[in-house]
């Protein structure tokens, strides 16, 4: 079978899925048959779903474009913080109403995220074919650092963590999407990430301890679990750890 090439180029953040030899310069793929440019990009290690644009030799095309000989690849990451127009988005976007699914080895980020506001699940016994079925379906941005898991073909919206430190997580979370302005803190519950709503003190009274019913008055209850919370000392670490989050954004 004869044998074909094409040139391909990463742009920004998707060098980080390339052997170091191959970043940010023209790789030359060698390829038999007929070939996606979605198969393609994944033999170099990049998942399909950190990819928002694809020109092949200048013109925008999709996941299933068959590569021919000689093309030249370009290949650009998800533009979440501003408009690439006219070129052919290869999903829908901006996702207006930010969504998450965690996997089972997220669950501090997890917690950072339902401490923000945000609409995260997180299971943490959950399956891949599970994470990977609920992200299309309810359209959740998948995180994970398990690049195997974004390389799955119902898998059209993810990203793939970098660092292993939960707060760097976060904020790499916070920039990639561009969050700062959809931060909602304190709106969700932290054992499993429902809303809060406001309750009057007499209808929890019989779940709180002593000192609780006699220093506060001010409580939220949980519209998924029934859990109960307060402004206590906790709330006072989430807030320094909140307010560090803003500084480091800007």
């Amino acid at each position: 079978m004869i044998i074909k090439q094409a040139s391909f180029r990463f742009y920004a953040e998707l060098n980080d899925f390339l052997k170091p030899s191959d970043r940010f310069q023209d790789i030359t793929v060698p390829f038999k048959g007929r070939q996606t440019v979605k198969h393609l990009v994944e033999s170099l290690g990049v998942p399909h779903p950190e990819i928002d644009l694809i020109l092949a030799n200048g013109q925008s095309v999709g996941f299933e474009y068959l590569v021919q000989d000689n093309d030249r690849m370009s290949i650009y990451p998800v533009f979440e913080s501003f408009n690439i127009a006219p070129a052919a988005h290869l999903r829908p976007r901006p996702l207006r109403n930010t969504r998450f699914i965690l996997d089972g080895h997220l669950g501090k980020l997890a917690s950072h995220l339902w401490m923000l506001g945000f609409d995260a699940t997180y299971m943490n016994d959950c399956v891949d074919d599970i994470l990977a079925d609920i992200s299309q379906s309810e359209t959740r941005i998948l995180l994970t650092r398990d690049r195997g898991l974004l390389k799955r073909k119902q898998v059209t919206r993810g990203y793939c963590l970098r660092s292993l430190d939960p707060y760097q997580q976060l904020l790499e979370i916070m920039r990639r999407f561009d969050l700062k302005e959809s931060l909602q803190p304190f709106t969700r519950c932290m054992a499993c990430g429902g809303l809060l709503y406001d309750v009057d003190k007499s209808s929890i009274y019989q779940m709180l301890q002593p000192l609780t019913r006699k220093y506060f008055n001010s409580f939220k209850q949980c519209t998924d679990c029934g859990r109960v919370f307060w402004s206590g000392s906790h709330s006072q670490h989430m807030q320094r750890l909140i307010d560090q989050l803003y500084f480091d954004l800007d």
